[in-house]
């Protein structure tokens, strides 16, 4: 009698263990591919189709605040290399026409990129979305879990196992599953520094490509 009443607690034991067993790895692994496919996306973004709230306000903050400085900057720059041209030239005893053709081409060339910064480094970025979004589609595919089969080779291989290894083996994938969350939280962080780094970096544009009418370019 008790034996029997062992053996279907036993029993009972392991269909629950079983089942949090294929519950947390189903659940594992369903995260798993939606998170690959949201990185996947994120990472395709572009500054502007990632928050266009955000990015109108950067665009204001760099046309209004940023490009005046950057302004300021090239006239420096501009005025230096006129005062450096004249003064090499023997203050102009060695006059040449061509050197000032080519300072008038560099200073409207140095104003148009300063004027169209963000238009260059959205350029840039939607290449880059180019190439990323055509990566992404391979990576989301080979990198796609099929969970059915695995649980099946799973639910294959707790068959034969005791009720002490099934206890090992559903905290085993408890912690694994909470590992995997955690991991998740710490890529969105990731993922939302990138773009807030990025954001930076794109305000602040007009300056080092104010700088780039130097002649030690």
């Amino acid at each position: 009698m008790f034996s029997a009443l062992f053996q279907e607690i036993e029993r009972w034991m392991k269909e629950l263990l079983t089942g949090i067993v294929t519950s947390n790895l189903t659940n594992m692994f369903a995260d798993v591919n939606s998170k690959t496919a949201e990185v996947a996306s994120q990472v395709g973004q572009t500054p502007q189709g990632w928050n266009g709230s955000i990015f109108s306000m950067i665009r204001s903050l760099s046309n209004s605040v940023i490009i005046p400085i950057a302004g300021m900057i090239i006239t420096f720059i501009l005025c230096y290399e006129l005062i450096s041209m004249i003064t090499s030239s023997n203050n102009m005893h060695e006059i040449d026409t061509f050197m000032f053709f080519k300072y008038f081409v560099k200073m409207w060339i140095a104003v148009y990129i300063v004027s169209h910064t963000f238009d260059l480094v959205m350029a840039v970025f939607d290449v880059g979305q180019h190439v990323v979004n055509g990566a992404a589609g391979i990576i989301s595919g080979s990198t796609a879990i099929d969970a059915s089969a695995l649980i099946g080779q799973m639910n294959t291989a707790m068959e034969s196992m005791q009720t002490g290894e099934l206890v090992l083996l559903a905290l085993e994938t408890l912690l694994v599953r909470f590992g995997m969350q955690v991991m998740s939280i710490i890529i969105t962080v990731v993922l939302y520094g990138r773009m807030i780094e990025i954001y930076l970096y794109t305000s602040v544009a007009a300056i080092p490509f104010a700088t780039m009418s130097n002649r030690e370019w």
